[in-house]
């Protein structure tokens, strides 16, 4: 997904492609972690101290492909599943598999929280299922004081269906956090953080069914777009969120002995 240039674009099926092929191959990749059902790497190359490329795997047992993209569309499920989320909503949508949002992060403290405008864009692959983003500037949604606005480099989920009801997912992620953080930070959400993640998706996964079938079961605008009634957003609104035009703030000296991971930010 990296474009040269300043035009905001939705992904195509080259940018897919690509990202499937970062999450499907070895080459570049070192294993931080490795154990049950999750394992998480990290990329060889990183453009610089704070920005880390991350890519965690979990194989979902009793959860199908088709399931598990419903879980990681449904804006409402989230705020039963995502503790680390503070706010999240959708802008408006720019196509019938694109649109862009808002989401706000809780870190573990003593670290500031974050948040992020993205572009996002979701392809079905037959039994398969991607989900891409990256960082965008609406004029209507300005970094905020009351956070650190991070940028989304490249992130995304690739579900592929492994049988009628089990699936593997895949969670690439290259953020800016737009500070200049201490190596223990990368250290914990690479063996602790990432890990405890990717098994509450897969929880989420589980228990999705039950909830949906109480929740407005008919309802599912990533699948009909028809049902969609978000506003319509033009490219020509939004322009490519550039990392040095934010804030930086220096959190390097933050002390490990300080951060608190609380049951539900784990």
């Amino acid at each position: 997904m990296s474009r040269g240039g300043e035009i905001v674009y939705i992904p195509d099926d080259s940018d897919f492609s690509s990202f499937r092929d970062q999450c499907e191959k070895s080459e570049g990749w070192h294993c931080q972690y490795n154990r049950g059902s999750v394992t998480v790497w990290s990329h060889g190359q990183q453009e610089s101290r704070t920005v880390q490329k991350i890519k965690m795997r979990i194989s979902c047992k009793d959860v199908s492909a088709e399931t598990l993209y419903d879980v990681l569309h449904d804006i409402h499920y989230r705020k039963k599943w995502d503790s680390n989320m503070i706010e999240t909503y959708d802008i408006g949508r720019l196509t019938v598999n694109a649109d862009v949002g808002y989401y706000s992060w809780k870190c573990p403290s003593p670290l500031k929280n974050r948040d992020f405008v993205t572009l996002r864009s979701w392809l079905p692959l037959g039994n398969d299922y991607m989900i891409i983003n990256y960082s965008v500037k609406h004029p209507k949604y300005p970094p905020r004081k009351d956070f650190v606005r991070a940028v989304s480099l490249q992130t995304g989920y690739l579900i592929k269906s492994n049988g009628a009801n089990s699936c593997i997912l895949y969670y690439l992620t290259q953020v800016d956090p737009r500070g200049s953080l201490p190596k223990w930070v990368v250290n914990k959400v690479s063996q602790f953080v990432a890990p405890k993640a990717m098994k509450r998706i897969y929880k989420a996964g589980l228990k999705y069914p039950e909830w949906k079938r109480k929740h407005n079961p008919s309802f599912k605008p990533w699948v009909y777009p028809e049902q969609n009634t978000l506003p319509s957003v033009s490219l020509d609104e939004l322009s490519l969120q550039h990392a040095d035009s934010l804030e930086n703030i220096d959190e390097s000296n933050l002390s490990e002995e300080r951060m608190h991971i609380s049951d539900d930010e784990a």
